[in-house]
């Protein structure tokens, strides 16, 4: 999501927020569900209870009482003929909504901006943008993970034990990264210790991902049986998608390394739990 992108959705989000005193007379910011409802890309309000349900069970999950960030309302809506109604509706502190964000779908642009915007103190856009972009490398990582995964599984029913899937995730790389090792990689990148995977940018991480899915994909649609087969299968997905960064200038090899992604987890996590200290909380009677 690029700043112009993310500037934009920061003028919707910001455009519900409002203030009001908490319980020593502090200004805090809150939101209402029915207009976060709207930002978030929910049509309908019977799906966002949903969400709203899934947050309030991870507040509870991790210890935190729901009646400091929930505060179930009830508001009149206007209706045909000047008429009014009574409908259900939450004010919800940040806290409240980065729950609610978090329990969405991040391939929503809507969503994955809103799981930023409501973790960082700050509304700049561009460290808005910045944790976009982090988040989008940890969420890329474990998709690798769960289809390396994957594969582990599917090749050891067939045949290919551990070292064999050792050699063959080792000869994916090799495609990949023009004829380069994993251990000719990692000295290249400068990584002493730890898996390649972690300290590749994004875009090298998502590339590896495709080519285990097209191998996953083929090894099950195929019945492929036994470590040569298979080898031969991931070896050219990865020279394929390789070909495809090749098209558009890209040699995975020569991008730069990027931050270990152990560290930006354990980053994340403690932002996590410095939020919750530093969020307001609703007053007792509102």
């Amino acid at each position: 999501m690029d700043i112009q992108k993310v500037n934009q959705y920061k003028s919707v989000f910001d455009s519900i927020v409002h203030e009001i005193k908490d319980d020593e007379g502090n200004t805090m910011e809150v939101w209402y569900a029915r207009e976060l409802q709207s930002v978030l890309g929910y049509a309908r309000w019977e799906n966002f209870v949903v969400a709203i349900g899934r947050a309030m069970e991870s507040c509870k999950s991790l210890n935190v009482s729901i009646d400091d960030h929930f505060r179930e309302l009830t508001k009149m809506i206007s209706t045909a003929k000047s008429a009014h109604r009574p409908v259900q509706d939450f004010m919800l502190t940040r806290y409240a909504c980065y729950l609610i964000a978090q329990n969405g779908d991040p391939k929503k642009e809507e969503i994955a901006f809103a799981q930023s915007y409501f973790a960082v103190q700050t509304r700049n856009a561009e460290i808005i943008e910045e944790r976009i972009k982090l988040m989008a490398r940890l969420e890329t990582r474990d998709r690798l993970r769960t289809s390396e995964k994957q594969l582990s599984r599917n090749i050891y029913q067939r045949g290919v034990d551990d070292k064999g899937f050792g050699r063959i995730r080792s000869k994916g790389d090799f495609a990949l990264f023009g004829g380069l090792t994993t251990d000719q990689m990692k000295r290249r990148l400068g990584i002493k210790s730890g898996a390649l995977a972690d300290y590749l940018p994004t875009l090298t991480i998502a590339a590896k991902n495709l080519a285990t899915e097209m191998t996953n994909y083929n090894v099950e649609q195929k019945d492929l049986y036994g470590e040569e087969r298979i080898t031969e299968e991931h070896v050219q997905n990865n020279y394929g998608v390789r070909g495809i960064l090749g098209q558009r200038g890209i040699k995975p090899e020569d991008l730069p390394p990027a931050e270990d992604i152990k560290k930006v987890e354990r980053r994340v996590a403690k932002e996590e739990k410095s939020m919750l200290k530093d969020v307001s909380k609703l007053p007792k009677d509102t």
